[in-house]
């Protein structure tokens, strides 16, 4: 551990005894990655009672610049500009950061404030790989630390009754959960290197990724199909429904084995992850099926259309019928007739009341201390997001994978135990102990 490291998690050790917020205390949020998810972030810390957005931190100087007066606009102050995050950390006014980021930078980011004193909110999905996201919880739970995953729908009224019935037997003993992301995706096409925009630090935009030229293409949101900081559509997307299909089946323990195919089928372009993907874990008493398609296609067992062309959602089978639940509502059918039992409709607009309300939660959580009180917790998100990290894992090499939930590797399998962790370029090291 280096001097800085050392200095941030002696300050953690001291921060994280201070007085517990009280019930009219108002909470200093900074939200790092302003683009796009992170004005989301900045809307509902903005609109949330006995909260603010205190701070905004970006790599981007335009977008950092461009993000102060969005937030000035919804609650009348100013925030601070950080364009390095530890010198944000450094910031005693800060009780939290929100973090929007790309994704492998979402591990590095969550310890540093554990060590740093700040609770987190953290993006989906939680963790760049399966190594990181095991230090994330080990440095909540060192740091006593609040942090929260944002995989919303655990948030949404809706999905959160279904899962009360699934989990009351509704239809029967679950043998088989089956997530969708079907999500139309365009073609990136193809660009060569290029020089850095004027205000981009390239270099921290890298972080823990290896050294290489800037591409346009690998930038801004397009960042999610390249593998050194993105996770394809099904860690984009589908986490949200992977997510979701763990919690109705129940399960706290990693599933045995993984086997992934697919491929990037039609377009020839700069992408790196798979636009067609299948993945099944098995768990010895049921399965999670999950498939990817970023191309033209149709629905399954009935689910709706959401944001365009796109059938995103579950469907829950058991021994007495069956579960659809998405974005817009959630529907049972029950025994061979497929007769119709309960349903709720989604009562929202947009994903925002379900992002607002989510952190919400958080920042419940945050004044309670309670790490139960989360509907989210780092443990919950890191489950979740090894999935991802498996399902690609099990892609990228062609084949079928065991799994040890115990150790959180694939035993003696040395090339698989490759993509557990990666190598990180200094500074940016997540590091083993935390």
């Amino acid at each position: 551990m280096n001097r800085r490291m050392f200095l941030a998690a002696s300050a953690a050790v001291a921060t994280a005894s201070r007085p517990i917020l009280g019930a009219n205390d108002r909470i200093n949020m900074a939200v790092v990655g302003v683009r796009s998810r992170g004005r989301s972030h900045m809307n509902a810390y903005a609109t949330l009672p006995n909260s603010r957005v205190a701070a905004v931190c970006d790599i981007d100087q335009a977008v950092a610049e461009r993000a102060v007066p969005f937030a000035e606009n919804i609650q009348g102050a100013k925030p601070k500009t950080y364009l390095d995050l530890r010198r944000l950390l450094d910031d005693k006014e800060i009780d939290a950061i929100s973090i929007a980021t790309c994704n492998h930078w979402h591990a590095l980011a969550t310890i540093w404030a554990c060590q740093a004193g700040k609770d987190v909110y953290c993006e989906k999905p939680s963790s760049h790989n399966i190594f990181e996201g095991r230090k994330q919880v080990d440095a909540a739970r060192k740091y006593k630390r609040i942090v929260q995953v944002g995989t919303q729908s655990r948030s949404m009224p809706h999905k959160m009754r279904a899962i009360e019935l699934l989990h009351s037997g509704v239809i029967g003993k679950l043998y088989m959960a089956k997530g969708l992301c079907y999500k139309r995706r365009l073609s990136i096409g193809h660009e060569e290197a290029s020089a850095v925009p004027p205000g981009v630090d390239f270099d921290k935009w890298l972080g823990p990724a290896e050294m290489r030229p800037f591409f346009k293409n690998r930038f801004h949101y397009n960042w999610h199909w390249f593998w050194d900081t993105g996770n394809g559509d099904i860690g984009n997307q589908g986490i949200h429904e992977m997510d979701i299909a763990r919690w109705g089946l129940g399960k706290t323990d990693h599933p045995l084995s993984v086997d992934s195919t697919g491929g990037k089928y039609v377009y020839q372009d700069d992408q790196q992850t798979a636009n067609t993907q299948s993945a099944r874990f098995d768990y010895g008493d049921s399965q999670i099926i999950f498939e990817v398609r970023g191309l033209p296609t149709g629905s399954e067992s009935g689910l709706e259309q959401v944001q365009g062309p796109n059938y995103i959602g579950n469907i829950f089978f058991g021994s007495g019928g069956y579960l659809i639940v998405d974005d817009n509502d959630f529907q049972i059918f029950l025994g061979d007739k497929r007769e119709p039992g309960e349903s709720m409709k989604h009562s929202g607009k947009s994903d925002e009341p379900d992002t607002k309300a989510h952190m919400a939660n958080f920042q419940k959580a945050m004044k309670s201390r309670a790490v139960a009180d989360q509907r989210a917790d780092i443990l919950e998100g890191h489950m979740s997001a090894a999935m991802v990290h498996m399902a690609n894992t099990s892609y990228r090499l062609g084949r079928r994978l065991k799994f040890d939930g115990k150790t959180e590797t694939y035993g003696n399998d040395v090339q698989a135990n490759g993509y557990i962790s990666r190598n990180y370029r200094a500074p940016y090291i997540v590091p083993e102990n935390v």
